[in-house]
């Protein structure tokens, strides 16, 4: 048994009456000790906040070019589409 618990941690959780009731009530129907169901409903919550949660960085992916050989020639493809830029400002700075 203390294997099973040795990596969890103990909280406390204060909640209503009623609540209290009911989850030891339901504890009992199903057969399960009170902690196994806070266990379990609070996995499924995490879980569910996980999902439906967005990302700092949601807008990976977003831009897909349809190319299989970006990861090869990245740096190629970078500069190509800079290099017009850069012969602008060498112009700007000879004239």
């Amino acid at each position: 048994m203390y294997a099973r618990i040795c990596h969890m941690k103990r909280t406390t959780l204060f909640v209503e009456e009623s609540i209290d009731q009911e989850l030891h009530a339901l504890a009992r129907r199903k057969g399960v000790p009170v902690s196994a169901l806070m266990r379990e409903s609070l996995a499924h919550y995490v879980t569910e906040q996980k999902r439906s949660q967005t990302f700092a960085l949601g807008f990976l992916g977003k831009g897909r070019s349809g190319r299989k050989d970006v990861a090869e020639h990245h740096e190629e493809l970078l500069w190509r589409d800079l290099a017009p830029h850069a012969s602008k400002r060498q112009k700007r700075e000879r004239s």
